[in-house]
């Protein structure tokens, strides 16, 4: 018994130093940084990005080198809720209120809900809604869960093969080791032809990840019980709770951590105009907040 412990204990420190190693050697294949690019390159991040790619340090640095010329084109981290919130007058895609049992922020998807025909602008909000849950994610954690809601779905509300791809292609390469499970509770029969066409886009990695969870199933909703509490999880996923989106009041809370935001990232918030009150949520003034290090 001892014999054994002491290999464990010797795998375990091995593994960690192995890690470690992987880190550094990372770290200087990238070379020197400044400006956001350092701020975004956290140990932690490296090793995402290590972690995607089975700790190979080549193809790790061909990933980050990737997502820096996309984050420095895209800008995600410029995106402010006044740009998107036409997109989520409905509620399609929001933070919930509550985290699961382990403390992740949790998204709430309702493609049901899509209101719009504008598929890079459907991406944009969405990228803006990732960029917003790494920024409240609870300290030491890494990763989110996604609660996918199809009630209300249909052939009109569905969005495309295309788009589901380029949203694919956009978490497995530019968020890496960001979603830790995503439910998709109770699909309908005009999804499955869907799932088969997109499941052919998604990493293996990351498809385990995609649990289908259905009510009459035990095994489904016990692991449902499992991540999160009922009495937080809204009835149509299974809970007790009522899921009410109130669209000024998740637009003001947009906007606070907007501020948040610009303040992490070091922008000047005089650079950015918010609609006016009524239209998406209301202004709010920049107040001394304080921002823990938790961007990807």
């Amino acid at each position: 018994m001892f014999l054994i412990r002491r290999q464990s204990q010797n795998h375990q420190e091995n593994d960690s130093s192995y890690r470690e190693t992987k880190l550094s050697e990372l770290r200087a294949a990238l070379g020197p940084l400044s400006g956001r690019r350092m701020k975004y390159c956290t140990d932690a991040c490296l090793r995402r990005y290590l972690e995607a790619r089975n700790w190979n340090v080549d193809k790790a640095k061909k990933m980050m080198d990737e997502s820096l010329k996309w984050r420095s084109t895209y800008k995600p981290e410029e995106i402010r809720w006044a740009e998107v919130a036409h997109e989520g007058e409905t509620g399609k895609v929001s933070r919930a209120n509550f985290h699961d049992r382990l403390g992740r922020t949790v998204l709430i998807l309702r493609p049901g809900m899509q209101n719009t025909a504008s598929a890079e602008d459907n991406i944009r909000h969405l990228v803006y809604l990732l960029e917003n849950a790494i920024l409240n994610l609870s300290e030491g954690q890494e990763q989110m869960s996604w609660l996918i809601d199809f009630t209300g779905l249909s052939l009109n509300t569905n969005v495309s093969v295309k788009t589901a791809r380029d949203i694919i292609h956009i978490l497995q390469n530019h968020y890496p080791e960001r979603l830790a499970i995503a439910f998709l509770y109770n699909p309908p029969r005009i999804f499955q032809a869907f799932w088969r066409a997109v499941k052919l886009f998604l990493d293996p990695k990351t498809a385990q990840k995609v649990k289908f969870v259905y009510p009459n199933n035990k095994d489904s909703v016990e692991l449902m019980k499992s991540l999160f509490d009922l009495e937080n999880l809204p009835s149509e996923l299974g809970g007790k709770a009522t899921l009410k989106y109130d669209h000024e009041e998740f637009s003001r809370l947009m906007a606070q951590d907007d501020v948040k935001t610009a303040k992490f990232w070091g922008l000047d918030e005089k650079l950015f105009n918010p609609i006016k009150k009524g239209h998406s949520g209301a202004e709010v003034a920049p107040e001394p907040v304080s921002v823990q290090p938790v961007v990807s």
